[in-house]
């Protein structure tokens, strides 16, 4: 017996020593960060998530009305529901979705009029816990599980108390079980939803009805005391009674009712009380916020930090559930079939090829490689690679970019998938056009391989287009060469250098071009945005080389004239022509704001640019650079971002240069260094090794690396590898207030370029 005390109170005391380990991170997340947006200028298009990590559903406070991807703006002064959300970008809006919303007295069912107005000094808004306060005294909370959390309602004085369902845009059923204290059915609305899928759901009650009924959308018709109903925006309602405080359990399944009320009992089954999904939902966010443990003396940096680590590993969602054995399957969104397995969803890949796909290889490589393998499946499933999926397939943006997030895993050793299959499925998606056309398939591809460039009168966007190919292409040249399959690198070799045939040589830009090979546009402007550019102009879309910049160093004349040009995009002229969008869009409007040139961080294609002195030379550049953008383009606020915050795009950026580091050609398993914000940052791995960066004498007014060592050891290099992460480590960097003119500058110490290597 006391040998069993024994053995008890020793985990007792390791579970304690455990626990003190963690420190409580989550008072330093805002998920109110980027929420004063709107259409016309983003500070990061969010809205305050409340969701586990990675999430098959989350859950947001609703302002804007039924179908508008502005779900919640900071300056609204009401909010019409509470919802269970998947959205990824207001661009795309939501799908699958269903709102629950409070009142007393009469039952309004109308959004407009049920309306309430709230204050945000009643609000709390943290990943694990939303709570609000509306004005007539009603207080909303919520709590995530992962596929799916609890809502409270707690209702004031002695009028009648109400829910309102609302079914949202699409169509949906609700069955009403007032015995059983459950409301059941499914919702179909949403972009990119598949017409014949359905989103089940059941929501558990722990307070009786006194009353209930049906309701619809469209003109606001209530059925008193119906208790099933199908349609177009079909609803329900509940009375409890007067002051009641009312919890629900919500659950979802894109298979089945009965998959739905599995996974209710399976994730909150155990939980009494919101305090305990709370808590739950606060342990894990705490273990994975403490994954990477940052410190110095700016709290607010701090915020920032751990509000961006937060966002960057909430997409992409899961989308596979767990059966009754507890294996995972999925409906797919691309042939609406039962699979076993995993599967992931609502992501855009031109947004995070770059930077949360890098920043997750690092800490979720058993998920990345469960991810890949989806990828797999996703093109057997519908013909074509994801390439923005909301769930379903789609051609928004530009590139073929599965094939870097790919490659990218297997340079980084996540090597759960066959490479020769998906070097044949790639080479299949580039030579097709698909249904989507988009970032679906290649459009121009016959052009692309004979002339080397999309031409302009072939297909939109089409300079940025041909540079985003030839990256993409090489990272199937990588893959091949990585696995030995002589085949595709000769393939995919003679193309990945096509960023070279828009390159014209009078003006030093890269410039769209036409079937015959003369220039689009006689008078050439470099600040024209769009057509033949995305979302940008040519001065910007010049430096997407990302695995050659060697090769536009050797095009713009050499270092001295490449670094010439940097210096001048970032402190010359922030002038722009509107182009072929016509009037001002969001991205130059906050190009103007960031008054940094024509660097326009909050737009994809100039994120890796401050990180090109690396290779020219010059990284104390870069440093000065790299603290800059962090300084000034972020911060934990309503305002906290330059730009959309796509599905942890921009997040991961930030977490990844706080740390010092940034993977400028994914496909590589090299991570460019920068100036990290903090003075020591400990990155726990998956397997519990750990890599610390410490950055000696690192303050606001040191950004500059005077000498580094990795592992005791002296350190030149503008780089580290994934596997000097992996096998856990330090990085010793000793800052200062004045460059260091001589490291980092000879030809070893320079980080990729296709042109160095791969001759």
């Amino acid at each position: 017996m006391r040998k069993k005390l024994a053995v008890i109170l020793v985990f007792s005391m390791m579970s304690l020593l455990l626990q003190a380990q963690n420190k409580d991170l989550l008072p330093y997340v805002n998920t109110l960060q980027g929420t004063d947006s709107r259409p016309d200028y983003s500070y990061g298009n969010t809205y305050p998530t409340v969701a586990m990590p990675y999430p098959m559903h989350a859950f947001s406070a609703q302002t804007g009305p039924n179908g508008n991807g502005w779900k919640y703006q900071y300056t609204a002064t009401t909010i019409r529901g509470f919802q269970q959300t998947h959205q990824c970008s207001p661009w795309v809006r939501d799908y699958a979705t269903f709102s629950l919303m409070p009142q007393t007295g009469e039952l309004v069912v109308d959004e407009h009029e049920r309306a309430t107005g709230f204050s945000h000094d009643d609000e709390i808004a943290k990943p694990h816990y939303y709570a609000v306060t509306l004005a007539n005294g009603i207080k909303t909370e919520i709590s995530p599980a992962e596929r799916g959390g609890m809502m409270r309602f707690s209702f004031p004085g002695k009028k009648d108390a109400y829910l309102v369902l609302d079914g949202y845009i699409g169509t949906s059923e609700v069955k009403i079980l007032p015995k059983e204290r459950k409301i059941i059915g499914w919702v179909n609305s949403g972009f990119l939803f598949p017409k014949e899928f359905r989103g089940y759901f059941v929501l558990s009650f722990d307070q009786p009805f006194v009353s209930y009924g049906t309701w619809e959308n469209r003109n606001n018709g209530v059925k008193e005391s119906g208790t099933e109903d199908a349609g177009d925006g079909i609803g329900a309602y509940i009375r409890f009674k007067p002051g009641a405080t009312v919890q629900v359990k919500i659950a979802s399944s894109y298979i089945s009712p009965e998959q739905a009320q599995l996974t209710l009992d399976r994730e909150l089954g155990g939980f009494k009380k919101l305090e305990d999904v709370k808590n739950a939902a606060a342990k894990s966010w705490n273990e994975l916020l403490n994954r990477v443990l940052v410190e110095g003396d700016n709290e607010a940096d701090k915020a920032t930090f751990y509000s961006c680590l937060f966002r960057a590993n909430l997409f992409s969602h899961k989308f596979y559930e767990i059966n009754k054995d507890g294996q995972p399957y999925y409906r797919s969104p691309y042939d609406n079939e039962v699979h076993d397995g995993y599967m992931y969803t609502d992501n855009g890949f031109w947004d995070t090829f770059r930077s949360q796909f890098p920043l997750t290889n690092i800490l979720h490589p058993t998920m990345q490689g469960r991810y890949m393998q989806s990828l797999v499946d996703a093109k057997e499933q519908c013909g074509w690679f994801p390439a923005w999926s909301c769930p379903g397939m789609s051609g928004i943006m530009i590139g073929n970019h599965a094939i870097s997030l790919l490659a990218d895993a297997w340079a980084k050793g996540i090597r759960n998938f066959d490479p020769e299959k998906v070097l044949a499925q790639y080479y299949h998606e580039i030579t097709n056009v698909s249904f989507w056309r988009g970032s679906s398939g290649r459009e121009g591809h016959k052009e692309y391989f004979e002339l080397g460039y999309i031409p302009y009168e072939t297909a939109g966007e089409s300079a940025a287009k041909t540079l985003e190919y030839a990256y993409d292409d090489f990272c199937a040249y990588k893959l091949a060469k990585m696995t030995g399959n002589q085949f595709y690198m000769q393939v995919f070799g003679r193309q990945m250098y096509n960023y070279k045939n828009i390159w014209d040589e009078k003006s030093q830009y890269m410039r769209g071009r036409k079937v015959n090979g003369e220039w689009v546009f006689d008078e050439f402007n470099p600040y024209r945005w769009g057509n033949p550019f995305t979302e940008g102009n040519s001065a910007q879309y010049t430096w997407s080389v990302f695995h050659d910049p060697q090769g536009l160093i050797d095009l713009m004349g050499g270092r001295d004239n490449f670094n010439a040009r940097l210096d001048e995009f970032f402190n010359g002229t922030n002038a722009y022509d509107v182009g072929s969008y016509g009037t001002v869009i969001h991205e130059i409007a906050e190009m103007l704001d960031a008054n940094m040139g024509q660097y326009a961080h909050g737009n994809q294609p100039c994120q890796h640019v401050p990180y090109l002195y690396n290779y020219s030379g010059q990284p104390w550049k870069a440093q000065a650079q790299l603290r800059k953008v962090m300084s000034q383009l972020y911060n934990a606020s309503p305002r906290g971002y330059p730009g959309d915050e796509d599905q942890g795009g921009l997040s991961s950026w930030y977490v990844l240069s706080a740390l010092g580091i940034y993977s400028v050609c994914p496909g590589t398993d090299q991570y460019v260094l920068g100036s990290p914000l903090f003075r020591k940052a400990t990155i726990t791995l998956e397997d519990g090794k750990k890599f610390i960066i410490n950055a000696e004498n690192n303050h606001s007014g040191n950004v500059y690396i005077e000498s580094a060592e990795l592992n005791g050891k002296p350190y030149s290099k503008n780089w580290i590898s994934y596997d000097d992460m992996a096998g856990g480590g330090v990085l010793h960097l000793k800052m200062s207030k004045q460059p260091n003119y001589q490291r980092g500058t000879a030809d070893d110490d320079l980080p990729f370029s296709v042109s160095n290597q791969e001759k």
